[in-house]
């Protein structure tokens, strides 16, 4: 069962698990689950996902129940008018925050129609980041005798594909677990030394206009899983933003 956060008429918001895709894709056409799939199963009525969020990545997922609540939320998503806050487990020790202002190229969709007006020009991308906590573990990874690592909150302004872990790797902190822009060595550490197969970043807390009410919608998913054995492990689960604990 899909644990959901919030349900009305309109909308259904679960917290998605790490490894779920949201719908099928020619690149993993293997795959026999998805979030559409399951939800609509576990609810008896056809859902549409109002936005995305990468196979390794955990959290808010909100879905219409209907078309036009679709077009009403995925216009929210379109005009920036979403605020999102993640949670990363990153290499090294970044500063106390961060403003990351770097245009990205465009990565599409194994099934996105390219046609004449399509433009493969890099896209405008930002994202602002702070450090909650650190810390410094006694095993040799790279050159270093010891490895550092950090737990960051990282608020997109944009929503290009795979934004925040293609900027953290831009500033050199790659999310731990990430196979595709983080480092191979460090993640089989953390498979290692606490289990942890999957990627540590998560959408912990959405918040947005409810489509036909105009109500504030605060939606949170704090960590679970192996993501807040890591958390426990390392001591930071008490540095998490309040909303943002068990």
């Amino acid at each position: 069962m899909l644990p959901i956060i919030f349900r009305d008429e309109h909308i259904v918001v679960i917290h998605k698990p790490s490894g779920l895709l949201v719908h099928r894709s020619e690149i993993d056409r293997h795959e026999t689950r998805f979030a559409v799939q399951l939800l609509r199963d576990q609810i008896g009525r056809r859902v549409y996902p109002a936005h995305r969020l990468d196979r390794g990545t955990s959290g808010v997922l909100v879905f219409a129940l209907d078309k036009e609540t679709a077009r009403l939320l995925g216009g929210q998503f379109e005009r920036q008018e979403v605020a999102k806050t993640y949670l990363a487990v990153v290499r090294g020790h970044p500063p106390e925050s961060g403003h990351i202002d770097h245009a990205l190229s465009r990565r599409r969709d194994d099934a996105e129609w390219v046609g004449d007006k399509t433009s493969d020009e890099a896209q405008p991308a930002v994202t602002d980041f702070r450090c909650l906590a650190t810390c410094e573990l006694p095993h040799q990874v790279d050159r270093y005798p010891t490895s550092r690592y950090a737990l960051v909150e990282v608020t997109p302004h944009t929503g290009r594909r795979h934004q925040i872990r293609r900027h953290l790797k831009h500033v050199a902190h790659p999310v731990i677990g990430d196979a595709t822009f983080g480092k191979g060595r460090h993640n089989r550490l953390f498979q290692t030394l606490f289990g942890c197969h999957r990627m540590l970043l998560a959408c912990a807390r959405m918040q947005l206009t409810h489509p036909y009410t105009g109500e504030p919608l605060d939606l949170v998913a704090p960590p679970d899983g192996e993501f807040a054995a890591v958390l426990e492990a390392l001591g930071w689960a008490g540095a998490l933003p309040a909303v943002l604990r068990q």
